[in-house]
């Protein structure tokens, strides 16, 4: 069974900095893509960041410059720094991955459980 375990959420007013982590578990044959999403009270969930298997990151326009997406493939982890947080960027942060399970055919999309941040002026 795969999972995704997010941490690092909280609380910090306007400016500050926050590090979400994200480890993914159980019987993985591969991880492609892994990234950040977010969902804001009543608003659908929106990308954030995306990182692939060798490197390569796509930042929405809104985080481009604040935010930094990093993976560790021998931990099959992901990371999110996210530095000049503003007001607008509270939301639940949820993890994603695109995973091909040991013994499965294809891939799927996994996602963690989400994770609250919120940032006050």
């Amino acid at each position: 069974q795969v999972q995704l375990v997010e941490s690092g959420g909280g609380r910090v007013q306007a400016g500050g900095s926050l590090r979400l982590s994200c480890a993914a578990s159980g019987s993985i044959f591969s991880l492609k893509t892994m990234g950040w999403y977010r969902q804001a009270p009543g608003k659908q969930r929106e990308p954030v960041t995306t990182i692939t298997s060798d490197g390569s990151t796509n930042y929405a326009d809104s985080v481009k410059g604040r935010f930094t997406i990093a993976r560790d493939n021998a931990k099959n982890s992901v990371y999110l720094q996210m530095n000049s947080l503003k007001p607008e960027d509270t939301a639940v942060y949820y993890c994603n991955a695109k995973i091909r399970p040991t013994g499965f055919i294809k891939e799927y999309n996994f996602w963690g459980q989400g994770t609250q941040v919120t940032v006050s002026s």
